[in-house]
């Protein structure tokens, strides 16, 4: 199984507002930088969307390592939330209904499809992949100021 290692961001100005998401994919000597964005949409829906468009890309199942400095996505994946949130037809364990679910079921598809690790790092700190993940997505979520 090839190892590919993603990193993701995203952005949004304002909460809801123009939103960007970026990403890097490195696959040994490969690397490839994907972005996108919305006039109108939120932080997390933008970070959602980096790591789907992401894992998308890849052709064949492969092990990836997923780093996000999105405590939402990763938490939501490792600790099993998201699937707790589809079982009980996208309602949390607090009985409020769970933000996002279109975007929540196509990557949990797709996680079924990949054997994902997920690695939380702090964001706007010293890790250049993740910096660059935010800089294409701030400059993605800037095209809609005009």
């Amino acid at each position: 199984m090839k190892q590919v290692i993603v990193y993701t961001d995203g952005a949004c100005s304002g909460n809801p507002g123009p939103g960007g998401w970026g990403a890097v994919l490195l696959y040994g000597e490969h690397r490839k930088e994907i972005s996108g964005g919305e006039p109108r949409t939120t932080n997390n829906r933008m970070e959602l969307t980096a790591v789907i468009e992401a894992l998308k890309l890849l052709k064949q199942p492969c092990a990836v390592e997923l780093y996000s400095d999105s405590k939402y996505v990763i938490d939501a994946l490792e600790k099993g939330w998201a699937k707790g949130w589809k079982k009980r037809g996208w309602v949390k364990s607090d009985k409020k209904p769970a933000l996002n679910p279109d975007l929540w079921e196509v990557l949990l598809e797709l996680t079924q499809v990949h054997q994902l690790k997920y690695h939380w790092v702090k964001g706007h700190a010293s890790n250049p992949l993740n910096n660059r993940c935010d800089e294409m997505a701030v400059a993605e979520s800037r095209k809609f100021l005009a």
